[in-house]
């Protein structure tokens, strides 16, 4: 396996941590940034993603996404939930047996430093 770029080992912390997602959301809120313009170019989060699918650290996701909203704050988010019967679209990526084990020692670095 060729050594992980730096934005290889941040995704594959970013589905440790985070659990599943998708390149479009990633490029916005990659290890828990947030905001409507990108942080990162999606093309290359698209690209590198891919990479990681080919070598066998990450796979596309299969089930349902977490929809169940429990906000007494914002009671419309559960209005909002409801009307969504259909999962977001795009491709989202989960890690790997070999993925977990890899993201898990990046993530226990990640925190020493």
């Amino acid at each position: 396996m060729n050594e992980l770029s730096d934005l290889e080992k941040k995704i594959l912390v970013h589905i440790y941590k985070y659990g599943p997602d998708n390149p479009w959301y990633m490029a916005r809120r990659l290890l828990g940034e947030s905001g409507w313009a990108p942080k990162y170019n999606e093309d290359e989060i698209e690209k590198a993603c891919k990479k990681l699918e080919d070598e066998g650290l990450l796979q596309r996701f299969q089930g349902a996404l977490k929809r169940s909203v429990t906000s007494s704050v914002k009671p419309w988010l559960k209005v909002k939930a409801r009307e969504l019967d259909h999962k977001p679209k795009g491709i989202y990526y989960d890690l790997t047996k070999k993925g977990k084990k890899i993201a898990s020692e990046l993530y226990k670095e990640i925190k020493e430093e």
